[in-house]
């Protein structure tokens, strides 16, 4: 393993070591440069020298509250002996060149840098050491100083979010905030992320938090029409207090995502442009140690002796075989590239910010890939003292090949083909065809396809076409209301392409489109009192109302039998079998009124109380409206005359809060009796008939409701040099939806109803520490999390089983709840060796002699003992160096996809390496695996449960910041360049591809998480 670890560390660092020499050299050359130039000194006070091509600039410097700061630093940037003070009204003057630099600072203030350019006059604002620690944080429906917060929220940044390249942005969540786990169910270019936030709540309804884009609450559960560069910050509001103003959508959490908006800096002009662009290579990060040719053919020789029969191969045969490897054929190293640019600015009355950007990423696998072109924009404008006007829009398109077959077994999917297919083969025939994996040993499997016909002759390819936008007018009547009217849209339109030429194995080619559209509409009317009474009564008080429906349609047709290929999908009139069509529409709608009142007395207590009353068409009259209350109380300890003494500690504060939310079932119409078409046969006719679908709906259906309760901890020193967070959380889900079963009597299977009852508790930590200031700069964020859950209550106290595994020689289902377990566990049969005959054998756990579906017991557990993330930022002078590590520890992995390669030797499939050299013989009857057979008696069991435990490089950069100022260019403002590892190192005992797996925890055959080696630049100017 050290050995391995040193190899890795090597191959990674070499291109990082030639990054390193060069941008030395680079830095030499700019130094000799510079000096080589005559560069204007800056004059100020006192100072004569060399003012030619120098202007004379003035300025006054002040802190927030408008006051003026005598003494303040200006110092010439790069010259730490040339400046100046200001005089005790504030004021300050020099003489200067247009590309000098001014570095303002001043003790208990952060500093800030000034490039002069064309102004004469220069006023500086200087926040507060500790203010500008202490963020402005986004909540629901309006904004709080990070300082005030009263319930658990995470902030993550512009600079976390755009750390490295990613398709998705909710791939920068994982790790960086505790108690949210992001999961990549799929390596594949453009995959679906899935996030929990505290665990996971419902049992059949989304556990996928609600994602508000500036203000707009999705309908869908996952962002892609954003890119990493539009984004100023994500917040993850947790607790009760944070989400309940959200009511039915906030049970999950919230990730509440700001784009980017143009602002003022200084005065003058504020124009700011950000350029990024970068390049990176994927390549698969582990490879499975499948057996060779020969040792294929030695292994199913084995088989038939075991099971009476006659060789497959002769020796002869055995050593004249090749040796093909089919994941080298198949995987490949793979381009991804980004760029965007970003301009943004304004003055004091307009700001704007527009963006484009466009990431092409091609996948391992040829044919899956995924381009997004995406264009963003956002204007606000004041128009007078009392109105405001501001539109945002986003509109992105996104491209997507498919090639990620997830599941199947003995070959039937491009994955489980890739690694059953006979080494012994290889891909074309003597004619150059493609080789018929089926019949090419009398042992092949009957449905193995050879993995070409996936890759050249299917197509699946998905072009969306996505548009968020909102407009909003803010009327301010006095100085402390403001009354805001906004409405929206989210659209996205879908067109799913799938054609299989007449080429594909056993097709005489089909073609399929299915068209989608999502829409959501959104109005809503919202008021902001804010007031401060004798500077000790802090108030504001938020009311509104909402209206959002959400619209989902879709049309399908297809058809089979194709005489050519040139037209694809394209002409399915072409079909020699026109199959039926299908379309289908859902609407819904939700109207809310909500309130939320703060409350600070003496910056020292705390307040917040909120409501949220939801009204959904989903539900019947009786029970449409759901109510969601939440209170929160913080006492900042530290503002107590007690805590005057102990200057070390700068802030400490208690956290307790309390509140319900809600989760609407996921279908549109669960308590009506919709109809669905279809034929029937009346004598010898067919005729078109109506009937109800196949649950029986639920008049009495009702909301979810999550009820939880936080207590936590804001604990600062040294300055906020080292801030420490902790939280304890319990939540409690009730009226959780499951289906029922009914006697078949009633026509039905099953029925919706509120019957179970689950809890989530745990502990989150946070730790932020500004370790180092200066020329050497070191700052680390680590978080570490803690969940449990526990189901309460089900239907009538009985067990619920689930995710059915239909893998052949294993069928069965592989999960359970069960009243006082946690949540998702796996169930199955505890092996107990093996019989005279190398056969498994169970453990007979009840006794009665057999084996039967009553010794099945709790074999695994996918859920962590805890999550952790951490992440260093170090900087020297222009070099920046920075690592990322996440992981979990003490979850369980139902390994399903090693099942086909360990055990299923019915097939001919190939098989690891590992069960040629230890599988059960008279001589080795406690072997890995057992005998070599043609009746292996595989179930679910604890076989295939392993230790899912992993410690992930999720990313580690260079960076060198090069000495812009050096260039004596006005209109360049900063140029960095920078080389990155993506996923470089993983240290794990899981044996399958990797350990990041669906919320689940189960691994189907699936396409490989890639790691990746990035080259990129990014210019301010």
């Amino acid at each position: 393993m050290v050995v391995r670890l040193l190899f890795y560390l090597m191959q990674s660092f070499k291109y990082i070591s030639i990054l390193i020499a060069f941008l030395l050299v680079a830095d030499v050359l700019f130094i000799k440069l510079s000096q080589a130039q005559e560069i204007p000194t800056p004059t100020i006070p006192g100072d004569t020298t060399n003012t030619k091509t120098q202007d004379t600039i003035t300025g006054i410097v002040r802190d927030e509250q408008g006051n003026a700061l005598p003494g303040v630093s200006v110092m010439v940037k790069g010259k730490p002996n040339t400046g100046t003070t200001t005089d005790p009204n504030g004021r300050y003057k020099a003489t200067v060149g247009g590309n000098t630099i001014l570095v303002f600072s001043y003790t208990g203030y952060g500093s800030k840098e000034e490039r002069i350019g064309k102004r004469k006059e220069v006023d500086v604002v200087l926040r507060a050491e500790q203010e500008a620690l202490e963020e402005v944080v986004v909540i629901g429906y309006g904004s709080v100083k990070k300082r005030d917060l009263t319930g658990s929220v995470a902030q993550v940044k512009a600079t976390e979010i755009n750390a490295f390249p990613t398709s998705n942005a909710l791939q920068s969540l994982s790790g960086r905030a505790p108690g949210v786990q992001v999961y990549q169910g799929s390596g594949a270019p453009g995959p679906a992320m899935s996030v929990r936030i505290r665990g996971a709540n419902s049992i059949l309804g989304s556990n996928e938090p609600l994602y508000v884009v500036d203000g707009f609450p999705l309908s869908g559960s996952n962002p892609t029409i954003l890119n990493n560069a539009d984004i100023e910050s994500m917040e993850i509001l947790k607790d009760a207090s944070a989400t309940a103003i959200y009511g039915s959508r906030g049970a999950n959490g919230v990730v509440i995502i700001t784009t980017k908006q143009g602002g003022v800096e200084g005065t003058g002009s504020a124009t700011q442009v950000d350029f990024e662009a970068n390049y990176g290579i994927q390549q698969i990060r582990k490879k499975l140690d499948l057996m060779t040719g020969p040792e294929y053919a030695t292994f199913y020789n084995l088989r038939a002796a075991n099971d009476g029969v006659t060789p497959y191969f002769t020796q002869e045969q055995i050593n004249n075989l090749p040796s093909f490897d089919w994941q080298d054929f198949i995987f490949r190293s793979a381009p991804i590239k980004s760029t965007s640019l970003n301009i943004g600015g304004g003055n004091e009355r307009t700001q704007f910010s527009v963006g484009g950007s466009v990431l092409a990423q091609d996948g391992i696998i040829k044919g899956s890939d995924y381009d997004r072109y995406s264009l963003r924009g956002s204007i606000q404008h004041q128009i007078s003292d009392k109105l405001t006007v501001d539109a945002n829009a986003t509109l992105s398109r996104l491209i997507t090949g498919r090639k990620d077959s997830n599941g199947g077994a003995r070959g039937n999917s491009l994955i489980s083909s890739i690694l059953g297919a006979p080494p012994a083969l290889t891909p074309y025939d003597d004619n150059g065809g493609y080789r018929l994996l089926s019949n090419a040993f009398n042992i092949a499997a009957p449905d193995i396809i050879n993995p070409l016909n996936w890759i050249n002759e299917e197509t699946n390819k998905t072009e969306a076409n996505l548009v968020l936008a909102n407009a909003a007018v803010t009327y301010k009547p006095i100085s402390d209301i403001n009354i805001k009217l906004l409405t929206g849209i989210e659209n996205r339109d879908d067109r799913e392409n799938m054609y299989r030429t007449n080429r594909y194995q056993g097709s005489t080619g089909e073609a399929k489109i299915t068209a989608n559209n999502e829409q959501s509409r959104l109005v809503e009317l919202t008021a902001n009192y804010n007031k401060i009474w004798n500077e000790r009564h802090n108030f504001s008080a938020l009311a509104g109302v909402t209206y959002q429906d959400f619209i989902n349609s879709y049309v399908m047709g297809s058809g089979q039998g194709f005489i050519s290929n040139v037209s694809g999908w394209d002409n399915l009139g072409g079909a020699l079998v026109p199959l039926v069509p299908a379309s289908g529409y859902n609407k819904s709608t939700l109207l809310s009124y909500l309130a939320r009142v703060n409350y600070t007395l003496d910056d020292k207590y705390l307040f917040t109380v909120s409501f949220r009353a939801d009204g959904s068409s989903r539900y019947r009259t009786d029970s449409r409206w759901g109510y969601f209350p939440s209170g929160a109380f913080a006492w900042r300890v530290s503002q107590e005359d007690f805590m005057k003494d102990h200057n070390w500690i700068s802030d400490l504060k208690l956290r307790v809060s309390w509140g319900k939310t809600g989760t609407q079932i996921e279908d549109f119409y669960p308590t009506f009796n919709p109809l669905a078409g279809g034929y029937t046969v009346f004598g010898q006719d067919l005729h078109l008939a109506f009937a109800p679908e196949t649950d029986l709906p639920n008049r009495d259906l009702k909301w979810e409701t999550t009820e939880q309760i936080d207590a936590g901890l804001d604990f600062g020193v040294l300055d906020n040099r080292l801030v420490f967070t902790a939280d304890y959380y319990r939540k409690t889900t009730k009226d959780l939806l499951n289906a029922v079963p009914l006697p078949t009597s009633m026509g039905y299977a099953t029925t919706f109803q509120n019957v179970g009852q689950i809890r989530n508790s745990g502990v989150e930590l946070g730790l932020n520490a500004n370790i180092f200031k200066g020329d050497f700069k070191w700052d680390v964020t680590a978080n570490i999390a803690f969940n449990r859950s526990k189901v309460l209550k089900l239907y009538a106290g009985a067990d619920i089983f689930g995710d059915e595994l239909k893998m052949n020689v294993v069928s069965d289902s592989r999960t359970i709840l069960r009243e006082g377990l946690q949540r998702g566990l796996f169930f199955g049969y505890l092996e107990d060796g093996y019989d005279e005959e190398g056969q498994i054998k169970y453990k007979d756990l009840n006794g009665n002699g057999s084996i039967s579906n009553a010794d099945r017991t709790v074999i695994g557990n996918p859920n962590p003992d805890f999550i952790y993330g951490l992440n260093s930022s170090m900087s020297y002078k222009n070099f920046d160096f920075t690592f990322f590590i996440q992981g979990m520890t003490g979850n369980d992995i139902f390994n399903a996809s090693s099942i086909g390669s360990t055990v299923d030797y019915v097939s001919g499939l190939n098989m690891v390496r590992d069960v040629l050299n230890n599988h059960w013989t008279p001589e080795n009857p406690n072997a890995k695996y057992p005998v070599i057979s043609n009746t292996v008696n595989a179930r679910v069991s604890d076989r295939w449960i392993e230790d899912g435990s992993f410690l992930r490089l999720r990313n580690i950069q260079l960076a060198y910041n090069l000495p812009v100022e050096k260039f004596n260019l006005g209109w360049l403002k900063r140029l960095q360049v920078y080389v990155s590892g993506q996923n470089l190192l993983t240290l794990t005992n899981y044996s399958w591809y990797d350990p990041e797996m669906p919320s689940s925890g189960s691994d189907y055959p699936s396409y490989p998480i890639a790691k990746t080696h990035t080259f990129g630049v990014k210019a301010g100017f």
